[in-house]
């Protein structure tokens, strides 16, 4: 994985001093709370409802083990022993202390971590798959491309202020895990006809008040003119993004109201005068980048297989992991493993300083000192040879971290909700722990299969509800909070936002009305084998909404 240079370390460290001086102004009434907000969100330093929130980035999901260890380090030292893994790849602490976070962030530094452009109209941290470099579906491993484009972005005098925040995502696999459909730009790797490595570029996507699926602007753009033609776009729309109405200023709404064919022309204008300038990427620099993300040194293994039929009579827990949470490998004998951060009545994606000391652990033993951290609030460990299962699971068991549940009904997506956020109608947090209750027998999760739920507290959907199969939104009517409830989302590449039934729920009624629409599916569903999105495309949203609202 890839390692600071001589400047990385050297700006990470400035930009702490930096912002230990701004904070002891602060702190000594120097700087007044409107000064200092500009600099803090520069530091991913938010001001939510009860306390300030420290977003750390995690730049492609990737962390090793001395990286964790400092994680779970500050979670004990300076919040409230635990972290919250977000949809973004990120790490949020949720009780700072303003005098400690200089420390916090000269800790970070010791470890070369950070908190820059956690925040703010930039280009925010690059999501990949959390499988990238490990998968076996890849095309290419994206993340040395990644690394380019956080090095490219990287307080990028031009798109340092930006209409809005700028969100990027890639996958160099045939399956898109990572969402790409639904951000401002989408990456995805491809093949010419000639068997050259490029990239699809997609444009224009987003969650929010307004969900879009993203477009198409070129169907192959090479590794060597990446940057010139993602400049290019991120020129058209620093040029033509709204400042006036911070609810248009997206790139989507560019697109959507200027439309497709316009914004590709404009792009291509600009490409053309880009290309085979100083932003075309030399291969001697690709492959610099690359060899930070070489391959560890796998073992020949005799056993490459586990049965988990025999597994599952033989210890069912066991063998329901197994099942569940373990990933396709490109390297026979090694498999990605999953540890759900959904416990049965537990805040989906926190952990605690214990369990990260324990997930670190367990990365540098058995998984090359590498760990993933999933947009679906997830921790993975991507390179885990079959016969050293027994003993992931054992120690994931003594930290409560071995439900085999990864893409059930459990596995939850969830912001923070009313709980923290300031921007939040609803509470989330406590609906997804009855949910995990309600479902927790894993015979019943078993007999639904696939079905992924998504909540979010507000519009801003941080819990990504437009594209779970099962959204549930939080607003706020009359001082009372609701849930209103989507159906048919898809995050993947059969992109779909998902279709209001109805009426929202009070928070108590959200439980028996989610078992309803599975009740529903079971019930209409060709066969066991036939998941709910797929049936729920077959059937259409009428039978779900007379389930939830009756002929009404």
């Amino acid at each position: 994985m890839y390692r600071y240079d001589e400047f990385d370390a050297a700006f990470v460290q400035e930009r702490t001093a930096q912002f230990s001086d701004q904070v002891a102004r602060r702190l000594t009434g120097d700087l007044n709370e409107d000064q200092f907000r500009p600099l803090r969100l520069m530091n991913g330093l938010y001001l939510q409802l009860h306390a300030y929130m420290l977003r750390i980035a995690v730049p492609y999901g990737t962390m090793n083990a001395r990286q964790m260890r400092m994680l779970a380090h500050i979670a004990r030292t300076y919040d409230r022993g635990y972290g919250h893994f977000t949809t973004r790849q990120n790490i949020q602490f949720n009780w700072p202390k303003l005098r400690d976070v200089p420390r916090i962030l000269a800790d970070l530094a010791s470890v070369e971590m950070h908190s820059i452009q956690t925040s703010g109209n930039c280009i925010r941290n690059i999501t990949t798959d959390q499988f990238a470099g490990a998968a076996a579906d890849e095309i290419i491993d994206p993340r040395p491309v990644a690394e380019i484009l956080r090095q490219w972005s990287s307080l990028h005098p031009e798109f340092s202020y930006l209409p809005r925040k700028f969100k990027i995502a890639m996958t160099g696999a045939t399956a898109d895990r990572a969402a790409i459909r639904f951000h401002d730009i989408g990456l995805q790797a491809t093949t010419s006809k000639l068997g050259e490595i490029g990239w699809q570029v997609w444009v224009g996507g987003g969650l929010g008040r307004t969900p879009m699926i993203g477009k198409m602007i070129s169907g192959f753009v090479p590794h060597e003119h990446l940057l010139a033609y993602l400049e290019s776009i991120l020129r058209v729309y620093n040029r033509y993004g709204r400042r006036d109405n911070k609810f248009k200023a997206r790139i989507k709404i560019l697109v959507h109201e200027e439309g497709l064919d316009s914004i590709r022309q404009q792009v291509e204008e600009e490409f053309a005068h880009l290309k085979g300038g100083v932003l075309t990427l030399p291969q001697e620099e690709l492959d610099r980048i690359t060899r930070y993300f070489a391959q560890p040194d796998y073992e020949l293994v005799n056993q490459t297989t586990v049965d988990v039929a025999r597994e599952k009579i033989v210890n069912p827990p066991y063998g329901r992991w197994l099942e569940r949470n373990l990933n396709a490998h490109r390297q026979p004998g090694y498999v990605s493993v999953t540890i759900s951060l959904k416990p049965v009545g537990g805040a989906p994606g926190d952990a605690t300083d214990t369990q990260m000391d324990a997930i670190a652990d367990l990365a540098e033993r058995y998984s090359a000192n590498e760990l993933r951290v999933s947009h679906e609030q997830n921790i993975v460990l991507p390179h885990v040879k079959v016969t050293d299962l027994p003993a992931v699971y054992a120690a994931l068991v003594d930290q409560g971290l071995a439900d085999g549940n990864a893409g059930q009904i459990t596995d939850i997506i969830c912001c923070p909700g009313l709980d923290f956020c300031a921007l939040a109608n609803a509470r989330s947090i406590p609906l997804a722990q009855e949910l995990t209750r309600k479902f927790q027998s894993p015979e019943r999760q078993a007999e639904i299969g696939d079905l992924k739920i998504k909540i979010s507290g507000c519009i801003n959907a941080c819990g990504h509800h437009h594209v779970g199969h099962i959204g549930i939104l939080g607003v706020e009517k009359k001082g009372t909070e609701l849930y209103q409830i989507t159906v048919g989302g898809d995050a993947t590449e059969n992109a779909a936002i998902g279709d209001i039934l109805g009426h929202g729920f009070v928070a108590d009624a959200v439980p028996d009305a989610i078992e309803r629409l599975v009740d529903t599916y079971i019930a209409r569903r060709t066969s066991a084998d036939e998941p709910f999105i797929t049936a729920y495309r077959r059937l259409g949203k009428e039978p779900f909404k007379e389930a939830l609202y009756g002929n009404a």
